[in-house]
């Protein structure tokens, strides 16, 4: 079986004897969604969970909960990708997001043993971090789906990568038949928003143009701006406090807001009728914070807030900004493409949809497919099914190791200077921007100290071309060699090879004195 699992909780499988491609959209509280939010409700000791996914994130205010009792714990996910620490939630004292993903993974699959004979496809966003997907293999495996922290049953892909596999399933539906075919795909789903420049080669294979890119401006960030809005009108310690005390009634007016306001938005004022937000019925624990000259203005108004088109369109025009300079960049970076298609949940707003279109005339054909929302966890299904469907990927970063080097006074830096004589420096091995195969590795050959028993390979990534130094990269892990025979000294020459053939960096070192092969495992740098 094979099963394709979302960085949120959406999930499909399939059976490699009869590979129909079957998409959850039961969960708790909601029916019909591809997905559901990833968050986790525990005790009061944070021991225990007691709730998940909708349920936990925004019960109606009617029902009785007393608000110390609620304890919902939410965007922890964050936590993998390259964001400040001010935009990264803040979590429980004693609760570490590595236990939440791992929590959150056996809530829902519970039955740990159904996945034995089962092949994982996993997917991530195009912005995440190399060790992302370190960090999820020992959360996954911590979480025993699978039996070894390297099992090759736990495999990667991108979303936007998975969302291209999708496309190429349905591009005769729109005459994309031709080998050479260019086309952009764009995901925007509800954190991010990844973007992905495609090649239709022989054998319906696919090609990468240029690097996956993507950034945190999916459709949460106007739930986001909402609440800005809800801050200008009622104050920001109101909701603060809200926040705080009921936090449940926050994010059921969130989700009401979704509902009635988000979703429908089209962008043409024709189609707009002001909406009124009735505190007391969405809200009624806002009434209690409220102060000041915004609860007399509330109460002349009977606690009634109205949206107007500006106000809601305000709130749209800065995330959709993000997406349109997003591709944009791909496009200058990846030059034409025959076709773009918009995936994902936020990808059906009519709103976003109208706006790339005219921002983006000069491409003839820009569609949504059918499912959208499904288009990542069914293209993670069809990776699974057939892994060579992916021909050449584009490096995100220059990957190279650190090496021992003679210090040179003209043009190395004193500090660096290493036992008198000695400097480490940065040893390219693969550039960003480079367009390399699913079977291509690259290598070189190192030489141990006369004495040394082991021989180890530090390394590091870099976004830029030209990297002298380490001192200021980051370190992916260490790979390390046992060389135990010491008589030959130096002259024991050992081929190092690092392999990009699927989503995570393999790599293998090859004695050639004993001629004996070691596979190398990363140790995880945190």
């Amino acid at each position: 079986m094979i099963f394709a699992l979302l960085s949120q909780l959406g999930f499909a499988y399939a059976h490699r004897q009869n590979p129909e491609l079957i998409t959850n959209d039961t969960w708790p509280g909601v029916i019909g969604s591809i997905k559901t939010n990833s968050v986790v409700q525990y005790d009061t000791n944070f021991k225990k969970v007691k709730a998940w996914g909708l349920p936990a994130l925004a019960p109606r205010p009617g029902k009785r909960q007393a608000y110390f009792d609620y304890r919902p714990v939410e965007r922890f996910k964050l936590f993998l990708g390259n964001l400040p620490d001010s935009e990264k939630p803040k979590l429980p004292e004693n609760l570490d997001y590595k236990k939440l993903i791992k929590d959150t993974i056996n809530t829902r699959w519970p039955n740990v043993d159904f996945f034995e004979n089962v092949l994982i496809v996993f997917t991530i966003p195009a912005e995440y971090p190399e060790q992302s997907k370190m960090i999820l293999r020992e959360c996954i495996y911590n979480a025993k789906l699978i039996n070894h922290p390297t099992s090759e049953k736990l495999q990667f892909s991108t979303e936007p990568e998975a969302a291209a596999i999708y496309c190429l399933s349905v591009l005769n539906e729109y005459f994309l038949i031709e080998d050479g075919t260019s086309f952009l795909v764009v995901d925007c789903g509800g954190g991010t928003v990844d973007l992905t420049t495609r090649k239709l080669l022989p054998d319906k294979r696919l090609g990468e143009i240029t690097e996956r890119t993507g950034d945190f401006c999916g459709s949460t960030f106007i739930d986001n701006e909402f609440i800005k809005f809800m801050k200008f009108k009622v104050g920001e310690s109101a909701m603060d406090l809200l926040e705080k005390q009921r936090y449940s009634q926050l994010q059921y007016m969130v989700q009401e807001f979704c509902r009635r306001v988000k979703i429908p938005f089209t962008g043409d004022e024709k189609d707009f009728k002001v909406i009124e937000f009735d505190i007391e019925d969405v809200c009624p624990a806002l009434k209690q914070y409220i102060t000041g000259r915004e609860k007399e203005i509330l109460e002349n108004d009977d606690w009634i807030i109205e949206l107007t088109f500006e106000n809601v369109k305000a709130m749209f025009d800065p995330v959709i900004k993000k997406i349109i300079q997003l591709i944009s960049g791909q496009l200058r970076a990846g030059g034409a493409c025959t076709a773009m298609f918009l995936v994902g949940g936020f990808s059906e707003s009519k709103y976003l949809q109208s706006m790339i279109k005219n921002t983006f005339s000069f491409i003839k054909n820009i569609s949504v497919p059918k499912q959208p929302q499904a288009a990542i966890v069914r293209g993670a299904l069809q990776y699974g099914l057939r892994m060579d469907v992916i021909k050449t990927r584009v490096l995100k970063y220059t990957y190279g190791i650190e090496i021992e080097s003679l210090f040179n006074e003209a043009i190395d830096p004193e500090y660096l200077r290493v036992d008198g004589h000695y400097i480490y420096k940065f040893y390219r091995l693969a550039e960003r921007g480079r367009q390399v195969g699913v079977d291509e590795s690259f290598s070189n050959i190192f030489r141990p100290l006369e004495h040394t028993t082991k021989l180890r390979f530090s390394l590091y990534i870099s976004t830029n071309l030209n990297e002298t130094y380490c001192g200021g990269l980051e370190k992916l892990g260490e790979l390390t060699i046992d060389m135990p025979d010491t008589h030959l000294g130096k002259e024991r020459p050992v081929e190092f090879r690092l392999m990009f053939g699927r989503m995570e960096i393999t790599a293998t070192a090859r004695n050639q004195v004993t001629g004996q092969e070691h596979n190398a495992s990363f140790k995880l740098e945190l």
